[in-house]
């Protein structure tokens, strides 16, 4: 008798066991992984030779006329905004400057004593007049001789290398006549010519990359600063592009030549594809899972497949459209209706979920 009471005892225990485990899976929400349905069509490309040019390149010239007393930089130094390059002879400019600002101080004083008897109604309106616009004459011809002196000074007008240099020192030079050459350590740019087949189509253009023998296993992605909208002589269309900044990388210097990739926005066919493990079959239908977001559940949903490419996708011509968000993994135990929960995306300093 006690051993038919153990037996049934473990009898309920076993079964409440079993229907615990049974609801516990019914309660259990599977995690899929899904992927955006993406659209299929051609995707051209082309490929035009190009050339690395500093973002700025000026010439560097003395707004005055005179000898070069000093020339403090060499050929290829790396030079600072505002650094002074080149000193002229400023002897007889600062004996000119000392001559406007004593006759700049006499003026001055006759001026406000003037200006001051005229506010008593001591002196006439024209000698007020007078005095007012000697001061006013005075003072540019001061301002003028002062900026003639800090001009002697040449100055770099950005950072950047000095290119070229023209004169040694104790040569005379005229106004306006370049001493040095130089270009800009900012980030450099890359110069194309493209036909007018492929001007007209510019809107289409969607990334731009670039690649050199020296890093054959690399290509630098770049971003349109401008187009021409005039051909030049030989009917060619000019577009200027700058390189992304890529943390860590060293970009090629001016002067190097290239080859320019312009990707094309993909044109359209009307047809979506899918990785192949996204796909499976009810009565013989090829069949995917699409996923509602609003309610965090998924569907069937039957689909036309035009082809299944080499590389493992699916192309899709009726049943689906690009953007919508489809499982692509573990379809098979899936069911209708089902509530789902997406897998966490790998976050980029994080690739491969190990951390």
């Amino acid at each position: 008798m006690r051993n038919i009471v153990i037996g049934i005892s473990c009898a309920l225990v076993l079964s409440i066991s079993g229907c615990n485990q049974k609801t516990q899976e019914k309660n259990v929400v599977k995690t899929v992984k899904v992927q955006k349905a993406r659209a299929y069509g051609e995707a051209k490309s082309l490929s035009f030779p190009g050339k690395v040019k500093a973002a700025s390149e000026v010439k560097l010239a003395f707004r005055i006329s005179g000898p070069i007393a000093r020339l403090y930089v060499r050929e290829g130094q790396l030079v600072g905004k505002g650094e002074v390059l080149a000193e002229m002879d400023s002897r007889d400019y600062a004996l000119q400057l000392a001559a406007t600002e004593a006759e700049y101080r006499q003026i001055k004083a006759e001026a406000e004593r003037v200006i001051r008897l005229y506010e008593q109604n001591s002196v006439s309106e024209n000698d007020y007049d007078k005095a007012r616009l000697g001061l006013q004459q005075i003072t540019a011809k001061y301002e003028a001789h002062k900026n003639a002196v800090a001009d002697t000074k040449l100055r770099a007008p950005f950072s950047g290398y000095i290119q070229k240099r023209y004169f040694d020192s104790n040569e005379t030079v005229a106004a306006g006549m370049p001493v040095f050459s130089m270009i800009s350590s900012s980030s450099p740019e890359v110069e194309i010519n493209i036909p007018a087949s492929e001007y007209i189509r510019r809107e289409d253009f969607e990334a731009f990359t670039c690649n050199f023998q020296l890093y054959p296993a690399f290509d630098f992605p770049l971003e349109l600063i401008s187009i021409n909208h005039k051909a030049n002589l030989n009917q060619l269309y000019t577009l200027r592009l700058r390189f992304r900044e890529l943390p860590g990388t060293t970009l090629p210097s001016a002067g190097m030549t290239t080859m320019v990739n312009i990707a094309y926005k993909r044109q359209s066919s009307g047809l979506v594809s899918l990785p192949l493990s996204a796909m499976f079959q009810i009565n013989d239908s090829p069949t995917v899972w699409i996923y509602n977001e609003a309610q965090q559940s998924i569907n069937a949903r039957a689909i036309t497949v035009s082809e299944i490419t080499n590389d493992g996708r699916i192309i899709i011509s009726k049943g689906l459209e690009a953007g919508e968000q489809v499982v692509t993994a573990g379809v098979h135990f899936l069911s209708e209706g089902e509530k789902v929960k997406l897998l966490p995306q790998a976050e980029k300093t994080n690739i491969g979920g190990l951390l």
